[in-house]
C-alpha cells in the first residue's frame, strides 16, 4: 500500500474556472492494484520546483464505470492545487498510491435504503462516486442530495449531477443552496449550517426515512450537519464524514512535560512492505512520521494533518498520543490504529505496523 505507481493523465476536464477532473490511464496489469471502492481516494506526488508535494483527492467516478477519475479544486496558496489546474496535461505522468479510505457502506444487490448526502463545494467529488455505485448496485435505494455551493458557476459536476437526475428521476432528489446567488425558496439561499439542516428537516426530509447519511465539506459545516441530524433522531453510526486537508486550521504540538529521571528518547521499529526497519527518536518533539521521514525510512503520508488516513498503522507495543484525529474511526482507535503523522511516543518502545488493514 505504501508504493507509488507511475501513471499517465489520459484526459484533463475543466469542470469550473477553479476545478479539474483528471482521468488516469491504468494499465491492465494495475487493474486489480487500482480498484477502488465508491467514496475512496487517490494520494498523487509530484516534483514541483523541486519539491517532493503529495496531496490526496477523491475518486469522483463510479466503481461501475471502470474509470480512474479525481477532481482537483485549485485552493488559496495551495502548490499542488494551483499547480494542476494551470499546468496538467494529457499525456503527463503522477506517481499514484493506490486507493485508500473508508468513507462508504457495503451495498447489496437487494437492499431498499434511503441515503442522505450533504455536500458543500469540492466536497461533492466523493460523493458523487457514492450516488452514482449505490444507484447502480442497488436498484431499489435511493438518494437525496443537498449541495451547497457560492454560485452556480462554482458548481463542480453541475452538467454530470443533471443528468444523473434525469436518469434516475425517482430515485435521486437533489437541491442546490446559493450562498451568492439568490434562489426563488428561501430555504435554498444561505450557507449549510446546523440551522439550515434543522430547516430541511423539518420542512423537506423525514429522517426517520434515512438509513445512512454522507457529508463532506468544511469542518465547520460538517460537524453542524452532524449534530443537526443526531439532534434529529439519526444515530451517529449512521453518519460518514470525510473531512479534506485544506478545510481544517493548521495544528501546532505542544510538548508534555517528561517526568524527572525518564528516558528522553524512544526506540520505534516500523513495519510496512513486509520489512521492518527501527530508529531512534527523542519523545514528544516530532511525530512518529517525521522522525521516520528522517531516519531515511520511505513513510507513507500525504496531508500530514490527521485527515487523509494515508498514515494509518497499527501499534503493536508501546503507547503513543495522538494530537489530532479527523480520519479514523472510533472503533480503530480502540482496536490501536493511529495516525502516525499526529502521533508522539509516550513509552521507550513502539513498534508500528502499517501493513495491518483490517
Amino acid at each position: 500500500m505504501s508504493k507509488f505507481y507511475p501513471l499517465t493523465v489520459a484526459k484533463v476536464k475543466h469542470e469550473t474556472r477553479d476545478a479539474i477532473a483528471v482521468t488516469f490511464e491504468v494499465p491492465p496489469d494495475l487493474k486489480d492494484t487500482f480498484a477502488y471502492r465508491q467514496g475512496q481516494h487517490l494520494t498523487l506526488r509530484a516534483m514541483i520546483e523541486g519539491e517532493d508535494v503529495r496531496r490526496s483527492y477523491s475518486i469522483c467516478s463510479a466503481v461501475q464505470d471502470d474509470l480512474l477519475r479525481v477532481a482537483i479544486k485549485r485552493t488559496p496558496g495551495g502548490m499542488f492545487s494551483s499547480w494542476a489546474n494551470e499546468s496538467l496535461q494529457p499525456g503527463a505522468t503522477l506517481d499514484v498510491m493506490p486507493p485508500m479510505g473508508h468513507f462508504n457502506v457495503p451495498l447489496d444487490a437487494a437492499s431498499e435504503r434511503h441515503y442522505l448526502a450533504f455536500a458543500a463545494g469540492s466536497g461533492i467529488t466523493p460523493i458523487l462516486s457514492i450516488i452514482k455505485t449505490t444507484l447502480q448496485a442497488e436498484p431499489k435505494s435511493r438518494f437525496t442530495l443537498v449541495y451547497g455551493n457560492r454560485a452556480s458557476s462554482t458548481v463542480i459536476f453541475r452538467d454530470e449531477l443533471t443528468d444523473l437526475k434525469d436518469q434516475y428521476m425517482d430515485r435521486l432528489r437533489l437541491v442546490y443552496v446559493m450562498s451568492r446567488e439568490q434562489q426563488d425558496i428561501e430555504l435554498f439561499n444561505g450557507r449549510i449550517t446546523e440551522e439550515k439542516c434543522g430547516q430541511f428537516l423539518q420542512r423537506w426530509i423525514d429522517i426517520r426515512d434515512i438509513d445512512v447519511a454522507f457529508i463532506c465539506g468544511p469542518e465547520d459545516m460538517m460537524h453542524g450537519v452532524s449534530r443537526s441530524l443526531q439532534a434529529a433522531g439519526l444515530a451517529k453510526e449512521k453518519i460518514r464524514i470525510e473531512l479534506f486537508a485544506a478545510s481544517i486550521p493548521k495544528h501546532e504540538h505542544k510538548p508534555r512535560q517528561i517526568e524527572a529521571g525518564a528516558r528522553h528518547q524512544t526506540e520505534v521499529t516500523v513495519i510496512m512492505d513486509g520489512n521492518a526497519a527501527s530508529f531512534t527518536m527523542d519523545k514528544d518533539k516530532e511525530s512518529l512520521l517525521d522522525a521516520g521521514l528522517r531516519a531515511g525510512i520511505d513513510m507513507r503520508y500525504s496531508c500530514k494533518g490527521g485527515v487523509c488516513s494515508t498514515c494509518r498503522c497499527k501499534v503493536l507495543e508501546g503507547e503513543v498520543e495522538m494530537d489530532v484525529n479527523y480520519a479514523l474511526e472510533d472503533y480503530e482507535v480502540a482496536r490501536g490504529f493511529v495516525l502516525s503523522c499526529q502521533s508522539f511516543p509516550v513509552t521507550d518502545k513502539v513498534i508500528v505496523d502499517f501493513d495491518i488493514a483490517e
